[in-house]
């Protein structure tokens, strides 16, 4: 399995200054968040949204990174996907981890938590998701930043999931940002605007990109 890619340039007519990677939700694609690019407002940026590999159950147009309703059938092979994928992305596109955030909705939320917080990447943006369970081996090891939004009314995934996922990460030393809004399952331009906030505030502080 490979992963199908829509990349998006940085529009600055500079060398991009990071990049941005977005997993979509369960049953959505790549495209579905690829949309909302214009609204971020980071012109110096390069934006990458990968398909998940495994067809959705019920939409024909649809991805999953994993079939949480047949006990998580695909999990592993979407991890080793997006971590071979991730940790080549240097080679491609000349932009190191350290400039690279990953983020996602729901499902993708999980993902990037799962996947991330594994690898050096600059920060970490979980929209509307979740944590799966993690493991003891996790302690004392550094973490990249991790922002956490969340909707008070989501009733796909309930707000004591982000609530989770903030305890857990923080007790293992991550640096977590965790901001609640009111309103659904969604990504409303209030949620970019603390996501564009988050990017900047991490990519300003991790190491300057080498020519």
């Amino acid at each position: 399995m490979s992963l199908e890619v829509i990349t998006i340039p940085a529009t600055s007519g500079k060398p991009p200054a990071g990049a941005i990677v977005s997993l979509h939700g369960w049953g959505a694609n790549a495209e579905d968040l690829a949309s909302v690019t214009p609204l971020l407002n980071l012109p110096d940026y390069e934006f990458l949204f990968p398909n998940a590999p495994f067809p959705h159950p019920h939409t024909s147009e649809g991805k999953a990174w994993y079939d949480f309703q047949k006990n998580s059938s695909g999990l592993s092979e979407s991890r080793q996907l997006l971590t071979d994928w991730l940790t080549s992305l240097e080679s491609r596109n000349g932009i190191p981890l350290d400039r690279t955030i990953l983020s996602g909705f729901s499902q993708g939320g999980a993902m990037t938590l799962d996947v991330g917080l594994n690898l050096p990447l600059a920060g970490l943006v979980c929209l509307s998701g979740y944590l799966h369970p993690v493991s003891e081996a996790a302690t004392n090891r550094s973490f990249p930043p991790v922002l956490i939004v969340h909707g008070r009314q989501d009733s796909i995934v309930p707000l004591n999931a982000a609530m989770n996922a903030r305890d857990t990460l923080s007790s293992l030393g991550v640096a977590v940002q965790y901001q609640e809004f009111d309103m659904g399952h969604q990504v409303t331009p209030a949620v970019l605007n603390v996501m564009r906030s988050f990017v900047l505030q991490v990519m300003s502080s991790a190491s300057p990109k080498v020519p």
